[in-house]
């Protein structure tokens, strides 16, 4: 299975094509399983969590098997969120670069007149959300009566949301005739109930354990920063360790653009990667970093998905992702092909359980470092000058500008190499040593008074902390003073209740509705 290639699993040739364009080089294990599958016409369930390869292989199945010269919608795809379908279009684009097909995304809150008009024009996939493909189809404008795909992506996160009406809805839309595609990183009864209904009695169940252990030839260390200096913070470690070349890894495009921007402003040789920056500008640019044009490439997880490059000598999380496999998706972008590296997180004080987690999780021990001082940095920074001065010596590089030295007296060369450093440390030291950091210390302790607590909604239910209080309170009129330290996630949020209120806020809460986001509450794990 080590051995085997994109261009054993039967793929097109244009879809293999846009593989390579990409850098990718051997198929994941669900992509080995599950492509051949697809392409052999079987319905398939495919049960592995995200990060793990499952988008492309649907997608290069489905841009291999549909015919561009048909008319008409040839695949769908429902995500539960829009952040997720376009990222879902973004992957099929990626993969359409040597063909012709046109895919869009639709979802709610984005003009739904400008997804009218591309529909009208005529398009061949469509990757939605269940609520704006209903719209689009009761308006009459998205017809799905001759699919040939139908794809669930991340299922069981759907059902949790409440869509299962909305699915079953479009479902009854399209022609008997064809293949559905179930994804999922869990397998409720629920799951199982849509496949007997949907699919076909032969369908295949495909499961991909998750990861459970990182790369053995990468070293983890972490940084406990101020949040208010996280920039700061990242100069610093990179000005002492000086990494020949470094990923650095951030949770949204706006993050990426702004860190780009101050470290382009402090002298780094950076550049940028996310899904809004098109596919052409993305892979000149990783070109260009393969080619060590330049030495940070900043990059959102899903622009960086795939990215295979050698010899990069570290990987940094700017800030912790939201899910472990995501973690060590990140950092086995280093230490490839038996090569050594390292891998970097900056943390709060309020991300250490998280680090525990990805610990005992992946059974690797991740190292604590002390943020570097100005002594620190200059005692490194000087090290490796002296290390290319000597490399320039040795290979006779220095040569040619003798004569530019020649009539210095002992005193005036000593003077001269003095400033050289000078220009050398200003030009390649990006910290500002006139700020002081300010490290917190230390873990912040639980309140023993209060229970922590697990909800299944978070900032893509467009939630935060205040409406979060103001929506509980009217739930379950229990007064805001009772809860405290709230962190609203990605896809979830924890809180602290006070105890003798506990019992009866996760009775209260339980099955509420938000935006149409059913709401499940527990204690939370230790």
């Amino acid at each position: 299975m080590e051995n085997i290639k994109f261009k054993d699993l039967g793929l097109d040739e244009k879809v293999l094509k846009s593989i390579a364009k990409l850098g990718y080089e051997t198929p994941s294990p669900i992509q080995v399983e599950i492509i051949p599958e697809i392409l052999n016409g079987k319905d398939v369930i495919g049960q592995a969590q995200t990060g793990t390869g499952k988008t492309l292989a649907f997608a290069a199945s489905i841009l291999s098997k549909i015919n561009p010269k048909e008319k008409g919608i040839k695949s769908i795809i429902l995500t539960p969120t829009r952040e997720l379908a376009i990222q879902v279009c973004e992957e099929f684009n990626t993969l359409n670069n040597s063909s012709s097909f046109d895919i869009i995304p639709v979802y709610g809150g984005s003009s739904i007149e400008n997804q009218i008009r591309s529909l009208r024009k005529g398009v061949d996939i469509v990757v939605g959300t269940p609520g704006r493909v209903m719209d689009l189809m009761n308006r009459h404008v998205l017809k799905i009566d001759n699919i040939s795909f139908f794809v669930l992506d991340e299922a069981d996160e759907m059902l949790n949301m409440g869509f299962l009406e909305d699915i079953e809805f479009i479902f009854e839309k399209t022609k008997a005739e064809k293949q559905v595609l179930l994804f999922s990183a869990t397998m409720p009864r629920q799951i199982k109930t849509l496949a007997e209904k949907y699919m076909k009695k032969d369908y295949v169940h495909i499961t991909i354990k998750s990861e459970t252990k990182t790369a053995k030839n990468v070293k983890q260390y972490y940084y406990v920063i101020n949040e208010k200096q996280r920039d700061e913070s990242l100069c610093r470690i990179l000005d002492a360790r000086d990494p020949d070349s470094a990923i650095i890894f951030c949770q949204t495009k706006r993050e990426v653009d702004q860190l780009t921007a101050e470290m382009a402003k402090r002298n780094y040789s950076v550049e940028a990667i996310h899904g809004d920056i098109t596919q052409t500008m993305r892979i000149k640019r990783l070109e260009r970093f393969k080619n060590k044009e330049y030495k940070f490439l900043i990059a959102t997880d899903v622009a960086a998905r795939g990215l295979h490059v050698d010899n990069i000598t570290c990987v940094i999380n700017y800030n912790l992702p939201q899910e472990i496999e995501s973690y060590i998706h990140r950092i086995g972008r280093t230490g490839r092909a038996q090569n050594e590296g390292y891998a970097i997180t900056l943390v709060n004080n309020r991300e250490l359980r998280m680090l525990a987690d990805i610990e005992r999780v992946t059974n690797s021990k991740i190292i604590q470092s002390e943020l570097p001082n100005n002594d620190d940095i200059i005692n490194s920074k000087h090290q490796k000058i002296i290390e290319r001065v000597n490399d320039a010596i040795n290979n006779k590089e220095y040569e040619p500008y003798i004569k530019y030295v020649r009539d210095l007296n002992k005193d005036d060369l000593i003077k001269f190499s003095a400033a050289l450093l000078k220009n050398v440390f200003e030009k390649e030291i990006g910290s500002d040593f006139t700020k002081e950091i300010k490290v917190e210390q230390g873990h912040k302790k639980f309140n023993k008074n209060s229970t922590r607590v697990f909800l299944t909604i978070g900032k893509m239910d467009n939630i935060k902390a205040g409406s979060l209080i103001d929506f509980i309170k009217k739930e379950t009129q229990i007064n805001k003073d009772h809860f405290s330290n709230i962190e609203v996630l990605t896809k979830f949020t924890f809180l602290n209740v006070a105890n003798e209120h506990a019992d009866e806020f996760l009775t209260k809460i339980q099955n509420k509705k938000f935006n149409d986001r059913i709401i499940r509450a527990e204690k939370a794990k230790k």
